[in-house]
């Protein structure tokens, strides 16, 4: 790394802000058995994308997306690799191996046609299961899925307490087996659960002994697999009972596989990636674009923007590194359903003052055509230019940076490319900004000042 080099091209990038904002779209379209992406980006240029693709490359970013794969320590303060990616390998250790692990509850459940699965968790062992879960909702199945997050015992008796009556199987997901909300949850379910309809999955197997499960209700996961990477784990496991999870993992395979390959499509499909990177970090360090809305135009994939909340405000909100030609992380993350936000909060998009990126991604069906035409129409008029209409009170403020991602289908290919790409896309951005996306200090700290209150209550 040459200090030089990087401080010329920090110089050269200060000089490309100072000019005033190019109303031109820096177009890049990227297609792939999954999905299809447009740039609407407005202020960013193939100028931009040079100078930051040659800081990827004095930082050799490359070497760190090898080191990740190949199980290096990526996680620098706790001294260990990250290895959720291992879920996907396409000859996956017994230590990851999804199928093999999970295949003998999986059966166990199926075996006593259980009516009600209730997952109680929270963080990353309840964003992704939730997700994966309201993906994957069929109402012809006989099963019915319920998330707890546990803090509120109000939360607990009015999900919980209308299925008492019934065949329920309990599912226990926390890495540390030390979160106060589940073990509450733990402790008010009491001689509801037993041996036979109850697993815990967690990375602390002798916390789990002293809590009353036995060896074979405990699901095991390593503890280099972060909470918000989790969703590859056995933290997903209800999501396969009645589905072939195998195909979440493929998905997210061949993403891997195109971020870490040489072919022509790996080069289309880094680009795809290193755009919005790019692109997010220049809009949030010299356009002061702080926020970024992720709408999804499908009711199945309405918990996504959540999902990418917690990912990427949990890995990218970190101190600056002094290093670092950076000295703003991550942006704010918000959204959810577009079609419910257009009758909210896009009036403030629309014409209001705050400064904000948008995510706009939606599937093509002939059942949502209405929820189509609303994510293109949005995704041009919130990347338009300023002046739209005469009369004045029309006008809407435009100028947003909108990454359109059209998705081919709502399958869980297509999702586990989907999340895994947003994984690489957290990553890289880590790696240019030279911060670790792989603890949570912040997290722990917040968890210990409620500790001390709970004591004096």
């Amino acid at each position: 790394m040459s200090k030089t080099s990087i401080q010329q091209i920090n110089a050269a990038l200060k000089k490309v802000a100072q000019r005033p904002p190019s109303h031109k779209k820096f177009s890049l379209s990227y297609n792939s058995e999954y999905l299809e992406y447009k740039s609407h980006l407005r202020d960013f240029s193939s100028e931009q994308f040079k100078l930051l693709d040659s800081l990827f490359n004095e930082l050799s970013i490359d070497e760190s997306i090898q080191d990740l794969f190949i199980g290096k320590v990526v996680n620098s303060t706790e001294g260990r690799p990250a290895l959720h990616h291992k879920y996907r390998s396409t000859k996956p250790t017994q230590e990851f191996d999804f199928k093999k692990i999970c295949q003998p509850f999986i059966q166990r459940i199926k075996k006593e046609k259980y009516q009600n699965i209730i997952t109680f968790g929270i963080g990353g062992s309840y964003e992704g299961p939730k997700l994966l879960q309201e993906f994957l909702f069929n109402h012809q199945s006989r099963i019915n899925y319920a998330f707890i997050s546990g803090p509120d015992q109000e939360e607990f008796n009015a999900i919980l307490k209308p299925l008492m009556g019934q065949k329920n199987f309990y599912i226990f997901a926390s890495k540390s087996l030390s979160t106060d909300e589940t073990l509450s949850c733990l402790k008010w379910l009491g001689n509801h659960r037993t041996p036979n309809n109850s697993i815990v999955i967690t990375s602390n197997s002798d916390e789990a002994k002293s809590l009353g499960f036995d060896e074979e209700s405990i699901v095991s996961f390593p503890e280099s697999v972060g909470g918000r990477y989790s969703i590859w784990s056995p933290i997903s496991i209800s999501a396969s009972i009645e589905n072939n999870f195998m195909d979440f993992i493929q998905g997210g395979a061949l993403a891997d596989s195109l971020l870490t390959g040489i072919s022509a499509e790996s080069k289309k499909y880094q680009k795809f990636i290193k755009t919005l990177v790019f692109s997010d970090i220049w809009f949030n360090t010299f356009r002061n674009k702080k926020n970024r809305v992720v709408l999804t135009y499908n009711w199945p994939l309405r918990s996504f923007a959540n999902y990418a909340q917690q990912l990427e405000m949990e890995s990218l909100g970190k101190p600056f590194n002094s290093k670092s030609i950076f000295h703003s992380t991550g942006q704010t993350i918000y959204g959810g359903f577009g079609s419910t936000a257009q009758h909210s909060y896009f009036q403030l998009l629309h014409q209001g003052t705050s400064n904000t990126a948008a995510d706009i991604i939606f599937c093509s069906s002939e059942n949502s055509l209405l929820l189509e035409a609303q994510a293109l129409g949005q995704s041009e008029l919130l990347s338009g230019i300023k002046q739209l209409s005469k009369n004045t009170l029309e006008k809407t403020n435009g100028n947003i940076p909108v990454n359109l991602f059209k998705l081919k289908s709502l399958s869980l290919k297509t999702l586990g490319f989907l999340i895994s790409s947003w994984e690489h896309r957290v990553f890289l951005t880590s790696q240019m900004l030279e911060i670790n996306p792989f603890d949570q200090y912040g997290v722990k700290a917040g968890k210990i000042a409620a500790k001390q209150k709970l004591k004096k209550l």
